[in-house]
């Protein structure tokens, strides 16, 4: 190899190794420099969600609206039918009649009509309570054998119930007639009269629930019942998605906190909404515990961090915008 070659080759090295050495300079200046691209954060718009349920025990009759509606503040929402409940008010209206014509019968004097007239009811009474314990063990023993449900034992269970009660207050009312009015008496048939009267407040209060409505404006969410189907008291029949009621959540570790902030109003993008940005208040910042959100760092020299609940509510109203949706903080 002439020295002509040799100078050339090496001429070649050079350049190589310049344009290597140019090279890794640029990488690393863009390694230095380049900006990070930001950490995102997932989370999901919640609703507050009211589940309507009544004091009332009975078969749905009829819905009013459908999933999906949207309703406004005393709607009709469904109609329930119970028939033990309407024979409990006509016991109790028979029974505040009975004890309005005692006390009648205190203020004027017993005569030989008031006390037949107290016979008859008593015995009015007792043929009520014999027709109703026969119905009563004739469903008990039917579910003993798994022919009827516990709900229709149940309510033959409250006639009968309703019928000893009422058996026991006609007596009192015969007893008293036969007594004769005495300053006692007259104590005992006014607190009768208002006892009665009582009993009678309270099935007319569960009937009011017949008829249950909306109590606040809102989206029918779900309908768990079907018409014809019975309902216990107290069970949930439809959940009701208030409009007027959104917010943001979504969890971050500890060290993300520094611009996160009780009362900042931060900007969170919904995809759903044609990746809509929109702005949002904190006001719920919690540690969701101190198992299972930790993140164990101290191998690398660091620290253990936590994962914290954050909570925001739309600044303005923002259209559309539903529960379940995602959404995206960019730190």
């Amino acid at each position: 190899m002439n020295q002509e070659e040799k100078s050339t080759n090496r001429t070649l090295l050079i350049t190589i190794s310049v344009v290597i050495l140019v090279t890794i300079a640029i990488a690393i200046v863009g390694f230095l420099f380049l900006n990070k691209p930001p950490r995102l954060v997932e989370g999901q718009v919640e609703g507050t969600t009211i589940r309507i349920s009544g004091k009332l025990s009975g078969r749905i009759v009829k819905f009013y609206v459908q999933e999906g509606d949207t309703v406004a503040p005393g709607d009709t929402l469904v109609q329930i039918h119970s028939s033990i409940t309407e024979a409990q008010l006509i016991q109790a209206k028979a029974m505040e009649d009975v004890a309005k014509a005692g006390d009648e019968k205190v203020d004027a004097g017993t005569r030989k009509q008031i006390i037949q007239t107290a016979y008859d009811l008593l015995q009015q009474a007792k043929a009520a309570t014999t027709i109703t314990k026969k119905t009563y063990d004739r469903m008990e023993n039917l579910f003993n054998e798994g022919v009827v449900s516990e709900q229709k034992r149940d309510e033959a269970k409250a006639a009968y119930d309703a019928a000893v009660a009422a058996e026991g207050a006609a007596k009192s009312q015969y007893d008293l007639a036969l007594a004769g009015a005495q300053r006692e008496d007259k104590q005992a048939a006014a607190a009768l009269v208002e006892a009665a009267a009582g009993s009678v407040d309270q099935v007319n209060a569960l009937l009011e629930d017949t008829y249950l409505v909306a109590p606040t404006a809102g989206v029918i969410d779900q309908v768990y019942p079907e018409e014809s189907e019975l309902v216990a008291l107290g069970s949930p029949i439809m959940s009701l998605l208030k409009l007027d009621d959104r917010w943001v959540t979504f969890n971050v570790r500890e060290e993300l906190l520094e611009n996160l902030t009780m009362g900042k109003t931060i900007q969170v993008m919904v995809p759903a909404l044609g990746k809509k940005d929109i702005d949002v208040q904190i006001y719920y910042i919690r540690d969701l515990g101190s198992y299972a959100t930790w993140e164990s760092t101290k191998a690398t020299g660091d620290w253990d961090s936590r994962t914290f609940q954050i909570k925001a509510r739309p600044t303005q109203p923002v259209p559309n915008l539903r529960p379940g949706m995602t959404i995206v903080y960019k730190k």
